[in-house]
């Protein structure tokens, strides 16, 4: 994956949008609640040309952590998808309870990490994006035909995390990744890939209701209110 100043996105609209985030890998204990938090904000993966966060970074202090539970304040526009899809599996084979916070950004390789929470909240004005894994590639044409051939199925690797998580099918979760899709943090909780948001209080709420539940209780509360046409209207000031 390329440096965040040169990603490559189908909507480019919210291209301007992605911050070049600083890294910031940090890790704390706490004792009293028996959780390890950890940090990772910025580029996901190896690099020789800017700071980031690797599989190895966070294999590193998994094999440290001694606490029930592991907190992940993430922000991060993405990075390496071999890198996210090894840091989400280490995740997930930790014993511990994994919590997930999405503090900015869940992109690209972000957003395969954040499928590894036991719980998923997503912070207020948080984003979560999903997309085609992307590379560079250089040779002949069968040099090439192996690089699409294998990115087909990195592609569908990744969809077997989505799906792990959405409510939608397999189809329907292909298209959002073709389309390159941005989820608001509600519509992360609609899909199945969050559980909560947390509102300016900083508290969790609950937002399992269904969305098609939830579209039929507000049109049922216009079919009980009396219709009112513009000749009902005119009838009445005629009667006054």
């Amino acid at each position: 994956m390329a440096n965040a100043k040169h990603r490559r996105f189908k909507n480019s609209q919210y291209a301007d949008l992605i911050p070049e985030i600083p890294k910031n890998f940090a890790v704390e204990v706490d004792e009293e609640k028996d959780e390890t938090v950890l940090t990772v904000y910025g580029e996901i993966g190896e690099s020789w040309w800017y700071d980031s966060t690797s599989a190895g970074d966070i294999d590193r202090a998994l094999k440290e952590v001694k606490t029930k539970g592991i907190t992940v304040r993430l922000n991060s526009p993405g990075g390496d998808a071999f890198d996210g899809i090894t840091i989400y599996n280490r995740l997930k084979d930790h014993d511990a309870k994994v919590k997930i916070i999405v503090d900015g950004w869940a992109c690209s390789a972000a957003s395969i990490i954040a499928m590894a929470a036991d719980e998923l909240i997503m912070n207020t004005g948080a984003m979560l994006m999903v997309h085609e894994a992307w590379t560079w590639a250089v040779g002949s044409k069968a040099d090439l035909q192996k690089t699409v051939d294998m990115m087909v199925k990195l592609d569908e690797s990744l969809l077997d995390i989505y799906m792990t998580k959405a409510k939608c099918t397999r189809e329907e979760m292909q298209q959002f990744v073709e389309n390159e899709t941005w989820f608001t943090a509600n519509e992360a909780v609609e899909l199945g890939f969050a559980t909560d948001v947390t509102q300016e209080e900083d508290k969790p709420v609950n937002n399992k209701v269904d969305a098609e539940q939830f579209k039929q209780g507000v049109l049922q509360r216009f079919k009980k209110e009396p219709k009112q046409t513009i000749l009902t209207k005119f009838q009445r000031v005629s009667n006054e």
